[in-house]
């Protein structure tokens, strides 16, 4: 297993991570509250940390919706949150030319689910040395990523993380099917589960996408049985009053007893399998 070195940790090594932090940077202050508060959570429980937020949500289903910050205070305030908290941030980009701008604020460039087929931007991001994490299309089957991975190996990446988000299984529904996580992990990179774009439900509210929440828990209980090496959530602190993904984010209050859940089951499955990566 390729394993990821990320600040003064390693993805892929037996530890289970978390990625997690609001859909998109609502305001300075507000990422800098949520991932300090993240980042208290997750220390408390000795789990590794990267803080999430997107300044740019390009594929938002309305034109109107908020988008964000845009890159340039978007990546400012990534920047702000990396350094004043000490804490590795991710976040994604949309175009080629936005990957070396990002890889100067960013510790994890991501690739959103809709583009990872995108040769020219899988390769820009590639070649900023960063590391990258690809989350697999749900138009795509598990086994398809090995594509991906050729590309961002033959432009040179060496970190890559693969992360599952559900299927598309009909309108407005994604299903998740947990046999495609064993199928990523022969991929031989670190596996992530998305468990909260995995309960979306994209453009189900006509103007916006909605979300069942409840299933959360459920979701991410059982790809960590199955072996994960990272639990993505988005997480916010007001769900109902968030500018995006409001249905579907984690609500902030719910995190620890569900990380330590979680956490235990990791401890479970380590013990019943402790030659696994």
């Amino acid at each position: 297993m390729h394993r990821v070195r990320i600040g003064d940790f390693e993805i892929g090594g037996g530890r289970l991570a978390l990625i997690a932090g609001p859909c998109v940077i609502e305001s300075r202050r507000h990422a800098l509250s949520m991932a300090r508060r993240l980042k208290e959570i997750a220390d408390a429980l000795e789990t590794p940390f990267v803080f999430k937020a997107s300044y740019d949500k390009a594929n938002r289903t309305a034109f109107d919706a908020f988008r964000g910050p845009g890159p340039e205070e978007g990546l400012d305030i990534l920047r702000d949150v990396r350094e004043s908290l000490d804490v590795p941030v991710l976040s994604d980009i949309h175009r080629p030319e936005q990957a070396q701008a990002a890889a100067e604020a960013l510790d994890i460039l991501q690739i959103p689910a809709f583009l990872c087929r995108q040769t020219d931007l899988l390769f820009a991001a590639a070649e900023t040395g960063r590391a990258v994490n690809v989350k697999k299309g749900p138009f795509l089957a598990p086994w398809d990523m090995a594509a991906v991975v050729d590309k961002l190996t033959r432009a040179g990446a060496k970190d890559i993380l693969l992360t599952e988000r559900g299927t598309s299984f009909g309108y407005n529904r994604l299903v998740t099917d947990i046999r495609s996580l064993p199928v990523l992990r022969s991929l031989d990179r670190p596996v992530v589960f998305d468990a909260t774009h995995s309960v979306q439900e994209p453009g189900g509210l006509g103007s916006a996408s909605g979300g069942r929440r409840e299933f959360v828990p459920v979701l991410a209980r059982a790809a960590v049985a199955a072996g994960i090496d990272v639990l993505f959530l988005e997480v916010h602190d007001d769900p109902e009053r968030a500018s995006c993904d409001g249905p579907n984010m984690l609500r902030l209050s719910d995190l620890p007893a569900l990380l330590e859940t979680l956490l235990s089951i990791h401890a479970v499955v380590r013990q019943a399998h402790p030659d696994t990566p």
